[in-house]
């Protein structure tokens, strides 16, 4: 088989090996507790005065 040839043999093998994956047992989720704070920062046009500035230096 050359470098990018996919028939339909390959196609059957590769589905029969996703078909077998099992969740392992770190894959279950973790309960997280505790609190999340968001940063709203600069104004949008604070933002952009900072881009045309570094954009302008370099």
């Amino acid at each position: 088989m050359s470098m990018g040839a996919y028939d339909e043999a390959e196609h059957e093998r590769r589905e029969r090996m996703t078909s077998q994956v099992e969740p392992g047992t770190d894959d279950t989720r973790k309960t997280y507790r505790g609190t999340v704070q968001f940063d709203s920062g600069d104004s949008a046009d604070a933002l952009l005065e900072q881009f045309k500035q570094m954009k302008s230096d370099s």
